[in-house]
């Protein structure tokens, strides 16, 4: 392999890789991709190559984040000798506060202020950090920072809490300005080879639809606005996570349900969103197969205010010119998209109901005043790339 980069994904229950080979124009070119599954359960390592041939699918019995990560450097060292046939590792960090707004190589001191960032992420920052153990391999490490603060040009205050200054930081690098940063940046390089560049250049609403969701307003490819606020619970209602959600509400708990702090981050991280609403599970599959009344409860309500973020998203940009899908449910979920873009009609949306059923990439209407798109995502890459650049210098 000709200066491979390994990409390391640790989310809440699963560790996803990929290994990227370096062309002789330092563009890069994916090869072995995997993952290892059900941490915490029954772990499961598998991996195929670029062709989608198999190389393994096993368990495994490493205990925790750090179990998979070691199984997982033990199967690259068995496969192509050794870890030292990597040119860098990069990690995936979903929070890097405004200490490291780019890439940067970890150190101790790197890894213990992404430990102090960990309260604004508890659902994925402690993951992210196991799966950086310090005591394998020697090749350089990267951490790419997945959330970015967004700028508002015309409006510096636009997202904003309406809290005193001494309430929106503590001076550890807190930022309330953030967005998912991968996605989204993929999303902008690739839309201008699926669509117009008017369209690539306009006003934009991404749509990253998964178990972590999230709508981000773009024009001349920068944000503008998100659903997200000071972490990663607010907006959209997510597999898991509660979405926005009146301050009060935490209020009530705290004051006449007795709960304390550590059960009201459970309850609004972990036991609300879809899972809660449903009460048969955070996965959109399942919900979309059910009949339960609950289950399309849940559903109807991810719809609902997926169609008020864009109205809200849209308003922030002063129109909008394209709708993007990606993410788990955006890329897969066709009868999704459809509601939405039923819903999105007042805006000028007018879904091709074929090309929708055909997962794209255009699911509007030619004459459609507002044009939609189904554009998959890889964070992956973007991380790749990111570490490649910064080992380049």
């Amino acid at each position: 392999m000709r200066a491979p980069i390994l990409v390391i994904n640790a989310g809440s229950s699963s560790i996803k890789f990929s290994v990227f080979e370096t062309a002789p124009d330092r563009s890069l070119v994916a090869g072995i991709h995997g993952q290892v599954e059900s941490i915490g359960a029954t772990p499961h390592l598998e991996a195929a190559d670029a062709s989608g041939t198999k190389l393994v699918d096993r368990r495994i019995d490493g205990e925790g984040h750090n179990g998979a990560i070691v199984a997982i450097h033990e199967w690259f060292a068995g496969h192509i000798g050794s870890e030292a046939g990597f040119d860098g590792v990069g990690h995936r960090v979903v929070h890097g506060g405004l200490a490291y707004a780019e890439p940067v190589l970890i150190d101790d001191a790197v890894v213990r202020t992404l430990e102090e960032l960990a309260p604004l992420a508890p659902l994925h920052q402690p993951h992210n950090i196991a799966a950086n153990p310090r005591d394998i391999g020697d090749c350089p490490r990267c951490a790419a920072d997945r959330l970015l603060r967004h700028r508002v040009p015309s409006q510096p205050t636009g997202d904003r809490p309406a809290v005193r200054a001494a309430a929106r930081a503590d001076g550890k690098g807190h930022s309330p300005l953030r967005l998912p940063r991968l996605s989204y940046e993929y999303i902008v390089s690739a839309l201008p080879k699926v669509a117009s560049d008017r369209i690539a250049v306009g006003k934009v609403v991404v749509a990253h639809l998964g178990n972590g969701a999230s709508m981000c307003a773009i024009e001349g490819g920068r944000s503008i606005a998100s659903t997200m606020g000071f972490t990663a619970v607010d907006g959209l209602p997510m597999g898991t996570r509660t979405g926005a959600l009146d301050p009060g509400v935490i209020l009530y708990l705290l004051q006449h349900e007795g709960m304390d702090a550590q059960a009201i981050e459970r309850l609004i991280y972990q036991r609300s969103g879809l899972l809660g609403v449903s009460g048969i599970s955070s996965d959109m599959r399942t919900l979309l197969a059910s009949d339960a009344p609950s289950a399309r409860e849940a559903v109807d309500l991810f719809v609902y205010r997926i169609g008020r973020e864009l109205g809200s998203l849209a308003a922030a940009l002063g129109g909008l010119d394209a709708l993007v899908f990606t993410g788990g449910i955006g890329e897969h979920a066709a009868d999704l998209r459809a509601r939405v873009c039923q819903d999105a009609r007042w805006l000028g949306l007018t879904a091709d109901e074929a090309a929708n059923a055909n997962g794209g990439p255009c699911i509007s209407t030619g004459d459609s005043k507002v044009s939609a798109w189904v554009v998959p995502t890889d964070e992956n890459l973007m991380i790749a790339r990111r570490t490649r650049r910064l080992l380049d210098g």
